[in-house]
């Protein structure tokens, strides 16, 4: 029986030739992720997976998950792979004693807006006892190299006179409002990265992720963009909760995943690299370009009355130290990143029956 195509085969291809020789330094390499069943985890084992079968690297990787049954339902032909194992568990304190791993890669956390509202002792906890028992774990297992995804909320407010946050930034978020729990245990565990980054001869990298678009995203989280998608796949209208202003901008997935594994393999040891796009974007014009990007055509409502009082709220960073230090850039164009998650989810058969 012929098996069905991978939909994102066409990204993965492009993945693999992306840097061939440089992903060759994982041939026969052992890897630990948490966090491999989110968003990011399901790309980088769709991108492991065909670093496998395209380039014959035989890499083997061990995924921390709390609940292995629900990923099977969702990814079937990756919970099936025979060179990912599944382990269950909790992030801040899994024990797997005596096995010998080369790279750690800490993607765990989302950034859950209702973990927030509802549990942001919960929130912070995870976070930063999640990272301090990865690094722990990473020097016991022998790793040469650790990831850890942080985030750009770390830097805080983007003050009106920058277009673009840079790594160099120093400004942050207030730690007494409580909905800042998410950025202020990334800047902890950032911290945790520092302390555990003096010794030995772990290697700690850092990839301060911004926002981001394609296959797995969530369509009905916090991420507007998903929204949506998920408006325009039940026939809309697409939806605009506030006034539009808002400026972000996105990365298709496919190119994130070049990043995070170009970083984990070349970044600096305790260097943080800004990912994500520079094209910055309203969220007005985002749900706009939804709307003429896919088929069938819908109409956008922006709910929130127009503020003209306050400063624009800016999210966008600045990628030159990834793109100068590491040769890194976004390939795929916004209105394309679009069209692919969509017509990806439309495979799946997510919203067919709401259609």
């Amino acid at each position: 029986m012929n098996l069905p195509e991978n939909p994102l085969s066409d990204d993965l291809s492009r993945i693999c030739d992306a840097n061939a020789e440089l992903w060759g330094e994982l041939r026969g390499a052992r890897l630990f992720l948490t966090g491999g069943t989110g968003f990011f985890g399901c790309w980088m084992l769709e991108a492991l997976a065909a670093f496998n079968d395209k380039l014959g690297l035989q890499i083997d990787a061990t995924i921390l998950t709390r609940d292995a049954d629900r990923f099977r339902r969702k990814a079937p032909h990756l919970a099936g792979n025979s060179a990912f194992h599944f382990v269950t568990g909790d992030v801040c304190e899994f024990e797997l004693s005596g096995q010998k791993f080369d790279h750690v890669i800490h993607a765990a956390t989302e950034a859950s807006a209702e973990l927030t509202e509802n549990n942001p002792r919960q929130m912070i906890s995870t976070i930063v006892g999640g990272t301090t028992r990865c690094l722990r774990f990473a020097a016991e297992c022998g790793a040469k190299n650790f990831l850890l995804t942080s985030s750009g909320a770390i830097y805080g407010p983007q003050p009106p006179m920058l277009a673009h946050l840079s790594e160099d930034y120093t400004g942050g978020p207030d730690p007494l409002d409580r909905r800042n729990v998410y950025a202020e245990g990334k800047r902890v565990a950032e911290a945790e990265c520092a302390l555990a980054g003096a010794p030995g001869d772990l290697k700690i990298k850092i990839a301060r992720c911004f926002a981001f678009v394609g296959p797995y995203l969530p369509l009905d989280a916090h991420f507007a963009i998903g929204n949506f998608i998920r408006d325009q796949l039940v026939g809309g209208p697409i939806r605009v909760r506030g006034d539009g202003t808002p400026v972000r901008s996105y990365m298709y997935a496919g190119d994130l995943v070049i990043w995070l594994f170009t970083i984990l393999l070349r970044g600096r040891h305790l260097r943080a690299y800004n990912v994500g796009s520079e094209q910055a974007v309203t969220i007005a014009e985002t749900a706009r370009l939804v709307a003429s990007s896919l088929a069938p055509a819908v109409e956008v409502e922006i709910e929130g009355n127009l503020n003209r009082a306050g400063a624009a709220n800016v999210y966008v960073p600045s990628t030159q130290r990834a793109q100068h230090e590491l040769g890194l850039r976004c390939e795929v164009p916004l209105r394309d990143a679009i069209r692919k998650t969509q017509a990806w989810y439309r495979t799946q058969g997510a919203y067919a029956e709401s259609r």
